[in-house]
């Protein structure tokens, strides 16, 4: 039996940073499947400086050409009044906001210790607290509604390192947490909040890749797993890697553990588990943070007979 294709008819997304690469591939793959799409994009330079309407203009002037539904938007999201009266503006236009891709990012690469703290902040600003702001500003909408898709937007520079990384890296790394809390918090009111963490040939990566790697690495390559997590059966809490049209699931996970009775609690017994790596075998998800505490008490209280 085949399955039933996945389709926005109806739904209202906002979509930053698509006036290029991911976030235009994304904007266009919503709106091809029926969704109406605001394209954010402030028009920026890869660092953050400048400004232009034209990319937002044009991707919209796109979906428009092809029969779509879409409004461009140059709101710079580390603005929350601002971000408010998008959010604002969409829902007197459409009467509500359905779906949220927060796509939008800067770089400013250099060593740690070669880095300034004011390129550390503007990194944080716009890749964590502008996927925070647009994400606070249709919130409330969502939750009044019983329903909402967000996703937000990581990387391998989070989840594994990348030299030269350190503010886009923890940025990316924060995403994940607030992704976690948002799922626990929104799931009564219908709300799924993912993770999608892509490779692709983008402003941001094009000059470190090679000629004859950019086709399989196009944004259209990941942006079929963007429309999974916002369609109508997505999951929640999920973390999808993409690229090359690969996909593939993270996990946080957690070892088994072991229990070590006070007389051999010391700092080199804690290296033997470590350095043994006893337990890997045994690894596991962990649904929330009570759960931990609630796993360690278990534990002890077993080696105890409490």
């Amino acid at each position: 039996m085949s399955e039933s294709p996945i389709r926005f008819d109806n739904r209202v997304a906002i979509v930053t940073g698509a006036g290029n690469g991911l976030g235009r591939s994304h904007a266009l793959g919503l709106a091809a499947r029926g969704a109406k799409v605001v394209v954010n994009d402030r028009g920026a330079e890869l660092d953050g400086s400048g400004a232009s309407a034209s990319p937002a203009a044009k991707v919209a002037a796109e979906i428009a050409a092809q029969g779509g539904a879409a409004v461009a938007d140059e709101t710079d999201i580390t603005d929350f009044e601002a971000v408010t009266a998008m959010a604002a503006r969409t829902i007197e236009r459409w009467g509500r906001i359905d779906i949220l891709v927060c796509n939008a990012g800067i770089l400013r690469d250099k060593s740690f210790a070669k880095m300034d703290l004011a390129d550390f902040r503007a990194v944080l600003e716009v890749h964590l607290m502008g996927a925070v702001h647009c994400a606070k500003a249709v919130w409330d909408g969502m939750r009044a509604q019983n329903y909402g898709r967000i996703v937000f937007t990581s990387s391998s520079s989070g989840l594994y390192g990348n030299f030269g990384q350190a503010n886009y890296g923890a940025a990316k790394t924060a995403l994940i947490g607030l992704m976690n809390v948002l799922h626990h918090e929104g799931q009564k009111n219908g709300i799924r909040v993912n993770i999608l963490s892509p490779t692709a040939a983008t402003r941001m990566t094009e000059q470190f890749l090679a000629a004859e790697d950019k086709d399989l690495l196009s944004p259209q390559s990941v942006t079929p797993g963007l429309l999974y997590l916002v369609a109508e059966d997505a999951p929640s809490r999920a973390i999808l890697c993409a690229g090359a049209g690969c996909f593939a699931r993270a996990e946080l996970l957690e070892s088994a553990g072991r229990f070590l009775p006070e007389a051999g609690r010391t700092p080199e017994a804690v290296a033997g588990l470590f350095e043994t790596g006893a337990d890997r075998r045994e690894l596991a998800p962990i649904p929330d943070a009570w759960a931990q505490t609630k796993k360690y008490l278990a534990m002890a209280k077993k080696v105890l007979g409490r």
